[in-house]
């Protein structure tokens, strides 16, 4: 959650796995742009901090005296590329200690996928955090680690009020575009979204469909469909038909993997 506090991004949601992770979040370039130059500058070196006192002293007054630096710096604060090579340096070296070893770990670049609308982010942020579910590591959301349905779980178990406050990003910045339903709604959407993944695990159906879904005007069937194809049927981007063919043009492409699936999707739906 750090990074979150430093760049201008927001995180949603985020699930470490034994091999990989998966982080969902928005690059908001607008709020860098309001920053000072000296905030641009205390962001950085919070990102790449000195042990030495007089060295930092050194290094803020280099920076402030250099236009051009805190420029580039600014940029790269709202660049998903340095974002993941933050996070990916910092996991690398901490599992590379823990492991007494050196060299490469992560075995290539990281993949994303653009989400388009408000839908194709909840869906991302579920898809996400049942991660563990799918993967039969855990049998239900609410017993799964390292997600962040589980840190907001317990974050309204320790602090009822906040179940009924308006979902936020686990750090950083709030998008434009968010859904609107409750830290508690959410959570009871993701238990629920799991819970139809595995239907024949005795405890697994519920009757009633979660608050969430009724207040979004989702379809169920619908609903699980979108969630389970964020993994398979996607695949750069996410969103609706029209969205998607939009964005084919503006990547200068006739085609984009999982319209196909986007239009059954809307079919259903009509």
């Amino acid at each position: 959650m750090e990074l979150g506090s430093v760049f201008a991004v927001g995180v949603y949601g985020y699930a470490v796995m034994s091999n990989h992770l998966h982080v969902v979040l928005s690059v908001l370039p607008d709020h860098a742009h309001e920053w000072s130059q000296g905030e641009v500058v205390e962001r950085w070196l919070r990102l790449f901090p000195s042990s030495n006192k007089e060295r930092i002293e050194d290094r803020r007054a280099a920076m402030l005296g250099d236009a051009d630096r805190i420029a580039e710096c600014r940029l790269r604060l709202s660049d998903l590329s340095w974002f993941m090579r933050c996070l990916n340096e910092y996991l690398a070296r901490q599992f590379n200690a823990e492991d007494d070893c050196s060299g490469r770990f992560w075995e290539g670049r990281f993949k994303c996928q653009a989400l388009l609308n408000e839908r194709a982010l909840l869906a991302a942020m579920t898809y996400v955090d049942l991660n563990p579910v799918r993967a039969r590591i855990a049998h239900n959301a609410m017993h799964s680690k390292h997600t962040s349905v589980r840190q907001r779980a317990k974050a309204i178990a320790q602090n009822h009020r906040l179940a009924n406050s308006q979902l936020m990003p686990l750090a950083g910045f709030v998008a434009r575009s968010f859904p609107k339903l409750s830290e508690a709604e959410y959570v009871d959407l993701v238990d629920w979204t799991g819970r139809q993944w595995r239907p024949k695990k005795r405890g697994k159906i519920s009757a009633s469909e979660p608050p969430a879904l009724l207040g979004l005007g989702l379809d169920t069937k619908h609903w699980t469909h979108q969630v389970k194809g964020v993994g398979s049927a996607y695949w750069r981007v996410i969103g609706t038909v029209e969205e998607m063919l939009d964005k084919a043009k503006e990547l200068k492409q006739a085609w984009l993997h999982g319209i196909g699936f986007a239009r059954r999707l809307e079919r259903h739906l009509s």
